[in-house]
């Protein structure tokens, strides 16, 4: 809005484009969480921020510095990356409590005139704006399962599919190991295998191919 004789007018599409902004800050408020240790680690992420960075750092206080609490807070277009670094942390420690809570949060965001009229000083707008925030609480110690946004550990055999597919692998190529120190069941397989595939051949390569297979 600009002031002009007296009067407030609108502030149009093509006088905005005069504008600039030159600052953005968000209201100070608590973490939606009680019984917070005083110095619990609050990862406010931005929009601009880069999650490596923002893991690395919240990695070392979990990992190396022993926290057992950790929060992540976005408003605005920071929303979507910080649920990702909450999803990151999640699945490399495991274990963890997690309380989410949604709110809306205040902008304050400073324009400045590029254009000022003749004779007059520097003409800012000051902008609020709501938009929605999230805190999200990490810990490892157990939390109360009755609030609001609540969500318990995911099972480890949900965090390591990938390793329990390896394991797989392991184990079954091990029960395959397990058939040559055991003579009579080999015996008997090699000896239906030469009857079958080459009862004219000899037993040297019907055992090349029975080592073929089993390799397959």
């Amino acid at each position: 809005m600009a002031a002009e004789g007296g009067r407030t007018k609108p502030v149009t599409q093509s006088r905005m484009e005069n504008f600039r902004k030159v600052r953005t800050s968000e209201e100070e408020s608590p973490l939606p969480f009680p019984d917070l240790p005083p110095d619990v680690v609050e990862m406010k992420v931005k929009e601009g921020s880069k999650i490596r960075n923002l893991m690395n750092f919240a990695m070392a206080q979990m990992e190396l510095k022993g926290r057992r609490q950790i929060v992540f807070s976005g408003c605005g277009r920071a929303v979507t990356k910080t649920i990702t670094c909450v999803e990151i942390m999640k699945r490399k420690l495991g274990g963890l409590h997690q309380v989410t809570k949604v709110r809306y949060k205040t902008l304050l965001e400073v324009w400045e005139n590029q254009d000022p009229l003749p004779g007059s000083g520097a003409q800012n707008l000051t902008v609020h704006k709501n938009v929605p925030s999230i805190c999200i609480l990490l810990s490892r110690d157990p939390l109360d399962p009755n609030q609001t946004g609540y969500q318990p550990p995911e099972p480890r055999h949900g965090l390591e599919p990938q390793l329990g597919q390896a394991g797989e692998d392991t184990s079954g190529s091990s029960s395959k190991g397990l058939k040559r120190p055991l003579p009579p069941p080999c015996e008997e397989l090699l000896t239906k295998k030469l009857q079958v595939q080459v009862p004219d051949g000899p037993r040297g390569s019907g055992s090349t191919d029975h080592q073929a297979d089993h390799h397959h």
